[in-house]
């Protein structure tokens, strides 16, 4: 599976894994993993085992941050390597999310 999904201890906090190629092949995984979980105060994406991204990612993000209401929900995207954090800052994703 290349979407792993926990939940922080304190439930207010889920940890998104993409490992591998982060494309439209896993778009139902990466779905279900912040929809399995609503209301919660944080979402963190951790990047670092994902070795493509193309602008279905991109789009699935999008989603996931919209899911979160945009305002009052936090979206991280976490470790991502150097070549993905250039296709982040290229679309502009560094002005929508918290790239850690």
């Amino acid at each position: 599976m290349s979407v792993t999904t926990s939940v922080s201890p304190d439930s207010k906090r889920v940890d998104i894994s993409v490992s591998g190629r982060f494309d439209f092949s896993i778009h139902k995984e990466f779905r279900d993993a912040y929809r399995n979980h609503p209301g919660l105060a944080e979402y963190r994406v951790n990047l670092s085992a994902a070795s493509y991204m193309d602008s279905s990612a991109l789009g699935m993000l999008l989603l996931l941050r919209e899911h979160t209401g945009e305002d009052d929900k936090r979206v991280a995207l976490c470790n991502p390597s150097p070549g993905i954090r250039k296709i982040l800052e290229i679309a502009n994703f560094d002005r929508l999310f918290h790239i850690e």
